[in-house]
């Protein structure tokens, strides 16, 4: 069975290398904020979601993920959360939002599938 990723980013170029380095793991769905991301998670409901932190003006990365782990449903969804931010602090708050992978910016897109890989398979 095809699995779904959403890829959740506001920079396109970045959300194009993400959804390029992952596209041999699935169906690639994606959302530029906040707001895409929730409906588009409504309609796909992927198996993974890559969500930055940072998602301009409006709610972040860290909101979508806890909102996404207030529905018992999405148990079973992947969430990667995608940050510059890399302090043991900004870690532990994104995996505390229900993240299963906190990965920090930048990655190479052979690290990027290499962490992923394992969570989708």
């Amino acid at each position: 069975m095809t699995k779904t990723i959403l890829v959740v980013d506001d920079q396109d170029e970045l959300r194009l290398l993400i959804s390029l380095s992952l596209q041999s793991l699935g169906r690639i769905v994606e959302a530029a904020n906040a707001e895409q991301a929730l409906a588009r998670f409504a309609e796909a409901r992927p198996d993974l979601v890559m969500l930055d932190i940072w998602l301009g003006p409006g709610p972040s990365g860290l909101d979508v993920c806890a909102e996404l782990r207030r529905d018992p449903r999405n148990a079973g969804t992947r969430i990667v959360l995608l940050s510059a931010c890399g302090q043991q602090s900004d870690i532990a708050a994104g995996m505390a939002a229900g993240a299963d992978l906190y990965l920090v910016k930048p990655f190479s897109p052979t690290e990027l599938l290499a962490a992923v890989s394992d969570l989708v398979a």
